[in-house]
């Protein structure tokens, strides 16, 4: 593309097999602007669309997002939608002073931006620092993205997917390791280390390449009688006591597991016969909530909550609000109520006994999405009721009470 030439095409009029050409096309004009230093603009006219026929919007590196922006180009594409590129405004510097009025969030309502969810500064941001606190380029991340903070995990997830790519360099604070498929359709592992603030620190970043599934697997104090250690957990909601979202989600939003990714968790818990509840999954700031056990104490008994933890609802809630269907399979590694709390030589057992099924587990399940859900996840439960993003939605009916837009 030259310099500040507009790419238009009407995919309405385009013969079917000559599609995938043009959506490449519009590809290569969103990277030549890209590598011109501006922000790729995106047009999308959707001719059924009754009150949201033009969306419309900037982003940054379409290189870390082309899976995802080849896939929804693609969907609109064979609907018959109208799509052009250009040149948008010069990109802003990392280093400018104005760069951080473009990334806060609370500057701009995130339930309404359409096409995209982040601002292309926003999406600059992160991605430069995804490589700065895992160690690996954006390019790399795949489409089902695991979340751990056990290093042995991490052993186990690179030693059932021998051909992976890890970090640049040693001393990462969040390191990820990488199993690529074509269409960015393998798996990603991060060991986000321990507590609330590094699992928002991580979704916030993550959220910006649209995966297709974030999926949270650790361990938990268990907290009935009839758990046993190495029993597992799904998570189907939260009790948020992590604090660290309380100002951007209130605490009377309700968030919950995505219930397809969970279904899929408990027919492969239910195929190898394992032992594991259903319920809430109680998420603390406090690594040492049983010494403060008087302050929870009424929290734990009304919420009904069967385990804690300390990342699981955070990933969650950051999901809910970026709109990333995600879920939680933990493993009962104590039970404190019960006179068994975590002690150095159990749980060194525990750990071994379990890590390599708890990922074989995980990995299986990222496997089926793949295979059921090529388009991504069902997330009516996660978008707004008025919020398109880039895919397709219903044809609207006209309100009897309400009359056409101008």
């Amino acid at each position: 593309m030259m310099a500040g030439v507009t790419i238009r095409t009407d995919f309405s009029a385009i013969p079917e097999a000559q599609r995938p050409e043009k959506v490449e096309q519009l590809f290569a004009a969103m990277e030549a602007a890209d590598a011109e230093g501006h922000y790729p603009k995106l047009i999308v006219e959707r001719p059924w669309s009754v009150h949201n026929r033009v969306l419309e919007g900037e982003f940054a590196s379409p290189r870390a997002i082309r899976w995802y922006l080849e896939r929804e180009l693609g969907r609109l594409a064979a609907a018959g939608a109208r799509m052009s590129v250009c040149r948008g405004r010069r990109a802003v510097d990392l280093h400018d002073p104005d760069l951080m009025a473009a990334v806060d969030e609370t500057r701009w309502d995130l339930r309404r931006k359409k096409l995209f969810l982040f601002a292309p500064e926003r999406m600059a941001l992160s991605i430069d620092r995804l490589r700065h606190y895992t160690g690996t380029p954006a390019e790399a991340f795949q489409r089902y993205v695991l979340l751990t903070n056990y290093a042995w995990h991490v052993e186990e997830f690179r030693a059932a997917l021998p051909v992976t790519a890890g970090p640049e360099s040693e001393g990462r604070q969040m390191p990820a390791w990488h199993y690529a498929q074509p269409g960015r359709a393998g798996l990603s592992m991060i060991n986000i280390g321990v507590g609330p603030s590094n699992a928002k620190t991580i979704t916030d970043h993550l959220a910006v390449l649209r995966p297709d599934l974030v999926l949270m697997i650790g361990h938990c104090a268990g907290l009935r009688n009839r758990q046993e250690i190495g029993d597992l957990v799904l998570a189907t909601a939260y009790m948020r006591d992590d604090r660290v979202l309380d100002d951007v989600l209130p605490l009377s939003v309700p968030v919950v597991s995505n219930y397809t990714l969970n279904t899929l968790l408990l027919d492969e818990l239910t195929s190898r016969r394992l032992r594991s509840r259903m319920g809430i999954v109680f998420t603390t700031a406090n690594r040492n909530w049983e010494l403060q056990f008087r302050f929870v104490a009424d929290r734990l008994e009304r919420s009904r909550a069967l385990a804690v933890d300390m990342e699981s609802a955070t990933v969650a809630a950051n999901g809910f609000r970026y709109r990333i269907p995600t879920a939680t399979l933990l493993a009962v590694s104590d039970k404190p109520l019960h006179g068994l709390p975590k002690q150095s030589e159990d749980a060194q057992g525990f750990y071994a006994a379990t890590r390599r099924q708890h990922v074989e587990i995980a990995i299986a399940v990222a496997e089926r999405v793949r295979q059921l859900y090529p388009d991504g996840l069902p997330t009516a439960d996660i978008r707004s009721a008025d919020e398109p993003l880039l895919g397709l939605t219903e044809p609207e009916p006209l309100s009897a009470h309400r009359p056409p837009p101008a």
